[in-house]
């Protein structure tokens, strides 16, 4: 008899977050990119994104952008769905930090 093993591995999800689409990247465990795409950003869209995401393994993690804002709805879904979801911080453009910028110590 032949003995037949599944795996699945662990994908995380990043998401760029705005008013009318959000863009998903899928990465594998060692943080190689899978895939990327745009999901409107309606309960559908979210619903699809996560399914594409589960399309490439079992999803343990998802940072996404904006968490309190225009991500609110896609970290909802996502907790309800079981997926661990962080806010990803937004990125800032090389260079000098503009006026008035607040820096940590």
């Amino acid at each position: 008899m032949a003995l037949t093993i599944v795996g699945t591995r662990a994908i995380t999800g990043g998401v760029d977050t705005h008013a009318d689409v959000h863009v998903a990247a899928a990465l594998d465990p060692i943080g190689g990119l899978l895939g990327v795409r745009e999901f409107p950003a309606t309960a559908a869209g979210y619903g699809r994104l996560l399914s594409w995401l589960g399309g490439f393994g079992t999803v343990c993690l998802a940072g996404i952008e904006g968490a309190g804002s225009y991500g609110a709805g896609l970290a909802r879904r996502g907790t309800v769905a079981g997926v661990r979801v962080v806010e990803a911080g937004r990125v800032r453009p090389a260079g000098p930090p503009p006026p008035g910028h607040v820096r940590s110590a």
